[in-house]
Order: structure tokens, then sequence, then C-alpha cells
């Protein structure tokens, strides 16, 4: 019989980091178009401390208490009454829909139409990190942006979550991959994609001119830098900040806000990439559950070289 409690992370209300609680919370009921998932490993994204104090509130109204965490691997141990092609013990992985309670706990409620087959050559914390950063990276360059073959792309900040998947993806395209990063990530981001670097601490992207694309993880001074390097007809996509229309046009640009949306099909593609070693995953650290407090912390320095990894069952 189905235990009816779960040891999670949740919030009672916005704030720090200490508003994150670790404890006993009930078990998911699920829809019939849900399947409840076994979670192995939760990732944490920036997303995740933006929501936790409150940024997003706007936009997403969420019930409290709320559990973080929309990326997840795990195991189906029970499908809705409408649920076809999954069956318990299936291995998946899945970024959730966004609005819903997440996976910072023993089991969460998907949606089975928003998980796909657990990549075989991955481990369960290194599934985890895929679906949200990856899908973030293909829906920005190859959706917003129409990435293609031979074209001149800046990523900025490629030695992180995201970068690192927009690198690998944009290379595997076929396109001249330029990033941004610190000096000690150089030789890092060149093993995985970036065709050409600028260390920021060395030199100023904003000197760089006619590139394609260019995809901004960072916002704020980064984005109003880099209208200048994109030609006209160019193409920006930017994760933090909706670009500005009016400065778009001034400079005969298109640009978009990417904002990542559920995507079992693009997951398929990717566990093909992945299983076939073309993308690979690199993990920045993995905390226990409990101390999801501290995964925050490293999240929102900004140091993190890769994906952090919540380590749950």
């Amino acid at each position: 019989m189905m235990q009816s409690t779960m040891q999670a992370v949740r919030q009672t209300s916005y704030g720090h980091r200490d508003v994150l609680e670790y404890g006993t919370a009930p078990v998911p009921s699920i829809a019939a178009d849900d399947v409840l998932l076994k979670v192995h490993a939760a990732a944490v994204n920036p997303v995740d401390w933006k929501i936790r104090e409150g940024y997003l509130q706007a936009m997403i109204p969420f019930d409290m208490p709320l559990t973080l965490g929309w990326d997840v691997a795990g195991e189906v141990v029970a499908v809705g009454a409408d649920v076809s092609g999954w069956q318990v013990g299936d291995a998946v992985y899945s970024r959730p829909d966004i609005s819903r309670q997440g996976a910072y706990a023993e089991y969460v409620a998907v949606r089975a139409s928003e998980i796909a087959k657990k990549p075989v050559s991955l481990n369960w914390q290194e599934a985890a990190a895929v679906p949200l950063a990856a899908l973030t990276a293909w829906q920005a360059l190859f959706q917003f942006a129409n990435l293609q073959a031979g074209e001149k792309v800046l990523i900025h900040a490629g030695a992180g979550g995201v970068g690192l998947f927009a690198l690998q993806l944009a290379q595997w395209r076929g396109a001249e991959v330029w990033t941004t990063t610190s000096t000690k990530n150089i030789e890092f981001v060149k093993a995985h994609g970036a065709n050409h670097v600028v260390d920021y601490t060395q030199a100023n992207f904003a000197d760089l001119r006619d590139f394609d694309v260019v995809f901004d993880t960072l916002g704020g001074e980064v984005l109003a830098n880099s209208w200048q390097v994109l030609k006209a007809g160019g193409r920006l996509v930017s994760i933090c900040d909706t670009p500005d229309a009016d400065i778009a046009a001034q400079h005969q640009v298109v640009a978009h806000f990417c904002f990542v949306q559920p995507s079992a099909e693009q997951l398929d593609q990717l566990t093909d990439l992945l299983n076939t070693g073309v993308v690979k995953v690199v993990i920045d650290r993995v905390y226990p559950l409990a101390d999801a407090a501290q995964a925050h912390e490293r999240s929102e320095s900004g140091r993190a070289r890769g994906k952090i990894v919540l380590q749950v069952s």
C-alpha cells in the first residue's frame, strides 16, 4: 500500500533561504492525466530561488505551503486513470508545469504528457540536471532564434547550467560558437563546444560585431550591451529580461523573451543526443534534500559550473 506522507522541503511564505523547511508532507494525489513519481534526484535552478523570494508571484500565483523544484528524475509509482503508454517502474525525467508543486520531495505528481524516458547513459543525478536547462537552451536557440549551421552565435555565461547545454547544442547545429566566461573556465567551455572565448575579466564582449544570434542568460547590463554586437537582421533571445521592442527596432534586429515550457518531444530528442554522447552533463555539486538552502546559496552565488542537484532517494 502507498504511504500517505513523505519528506519534503517546503515554504509557507516568501523570503530568504531560511523559509525553506525540511519535514513531513502529504504524498500528492494524482489527477487522471498524471503520473506519480518517486523522486530520485531534483536539480536546483535560479528560477527556484526567484520564486522562493516572491519575484514571480505576479506571473504565477502559488499556493502555500509551496514545494519548489521543476527538474526531476524518478520512477513511476502510480498512473492516472486516463494515462496510457506509461507503467509503474518506468524510469523518466521531466521539467514539469512550474505552476504546480515541485520535486524537492520524495514524490511529485506530474502530467504524463510532460515526462520522457530517462537516458540510459545517465545516472539519476545527471538525468535530473538535464530537463529545465537543456530545454531552455533548445527552445531559445532553435525555436526562438532559429539558429542555423554556419551562423555566428554569442552565448553569455557558457560555464553556467543553461550555458553549457547551449554551447553543446549550438556546436551540434553547426554554428560558430562564441561565449563569455572567466579566466579559470576558458579551457572548460572550449571542451564543451565553444570555438571562441571572451574572458570577461580581460576583454569586453561589447566590442565584438556581426553576430547572427545572441543568447542572453544574464540580463541587466549584459543585455543592454548585447544589441550592438548583432548584425542587422540578427536575433536576440533573453531568459532573464523582456527585451525592449523599440531598442530592437533601432538596431534592426528581432528580440524574444524565452520562458521554458515542458516538452516531452524535445526531451526525447535530447535523450538521443545524451545517449550518443553528443551532449554531456556537468554537475557542479550534489546536496542531500535536507540541505536545499545550501544548494540555493550555491546557485545564488553565480559561481556554479554546471548544474546543482539534490539527492532525494
